[in-house]
């Protein structure tokens, strides 16, 4: 995924958490799953029509277009790929073209959005990043920018028979990673432009939920609980998880991350992201398909998607 996950503020590796959490004593439990189709559903649900294998098939595809950094020739050919899926899917993809200011200097990048329309105009979104990090290395960026981008395109097909009362928007971000080093003005240029863009043309109040994804196809799925993220909406979502027997995959314990949600938050919209950071092949060469399952795809899918009708609940129930 772009956007870089941070512990009290300092960005920490795979492995640099993996020793931390051995000194205090936190245990990293993975889901043990080295399938790359579905996952099988928990013997308390029936699964959903989130399809593990065609959105693995998904990340493969992005994945073989190389290293994805903004502006590039393979991002380009991953929008395109991302828009024509989305087309498909029956819904009319929008580019959000804009050009950001970067310690490099000016560089264009493209939001990818696309709205399931329902019967009031208040949106939840459901986004990631698209994007991967600048490297001097070949960084294909499987799991980060890869398994964000292909769950969000799987998502939008899974969601089409979801009857909702508010709308749904699903959003890929360009430019979730730093250019040079990660910091407030050099990361998640995509989502600062998202929430601009929406104050600009006074809609900032119909977002009313966002859940972002973002290094989610590890196989070892482990996630913990961003503390910064809307208590509501995370507590909802490992509800689900937790009924669906997957509480070795949404761990309770805490960990803060600066990510695509952070602009969100700043701008007073309720919103959550799903990240599994306990990933050692974090930013370097090994972050390739084979660490990569669309087991673990699913299983966040089956989540969210049971999830939405409660968050729709939710969000119709808010004051105006």
């Amino acid at each position: 995924m772009g956007s870089r996950q941070r512990n009290a503020g300092v960005r920490t590796s795979g492995w640099a958490f993996a020793a931390l959490a051995a000194i205090l004593g936190i245990a990293l439990v993975g889901c043990g799953s080295a399938s790359d189709g579905n996952a099988s559903p928990s013997p308390q649900q029936a699964s959903s029509p989130f399809n593990g294998e065609r959105a693995f098939k998904d990340l493969s595809t992005m994945v073989a277009f190389g290293p994805r950094p903004a502006g590039s020739e393979a991002l380009a050919k991953t929008r395109a790929y991302i828009v024509d899926e989305l087309k498909k899917a029956g819904l009319k993809p929008e580019l959000d073209e804009f050009e950001a200011t970067t310690p490099r200097g000016k560089r264009k990048m493209v939001n990818i959005r696309a709205t399931r329309a329902g019967a009031r105009p208040d949106i939840i979104a459901l986004t990631g990043h698209y994007d991967t990090k600048p490297t001097a290395f070949e960084f294909v960026g499987a799991n980060d920018g890869g398994s964000s981008a292909a769950w969000v395109l799987e998502m939008a097909r899974a969601t089409v028979g979801l009857k909702l009362e508010n709308t749904l928007e699903f959003v890929f971000f360009d430019g979730e990673e730093a250019v040079v080093e990660w910091s407030d003005g050099d990361s998640v240029y995509g989502s600062r432009h998202d929430v601009d863009r929406r104050l600009r043309a006074g809609k900032l109040g119909q977002l009313k939920a966002l859940i972002l994804v973002d290094m989610i196809g590890d196989k070892d799925l482990d996630i913990r609980r961003e503390p910064t993220s809307t208590a509501w909406l995370t507590d909802l979502i490992w509800k689900r998880a937790h009924a669906r027997g997957f509480r070795k995959e949404f761990l309770d314990e805490p960990l803060p991350i600066e990510d695509d949600h952070i602009p969100f938050l700043r701008a007073g919209v309720n919103a959550v992201d799903l990240i599994d950071f306990n990933y050692e092949p974090w930013h370097t060469p090994n972050d390739t398909l084979d660490k990569t399952s669309g087991s673990s795809l699913k299983i966040v899918g089956d989540v969210i998607y049971d999830a939405l009708p409660e968050i729709d609940k939710r969000v119709s129930e808010m004051k105006k």
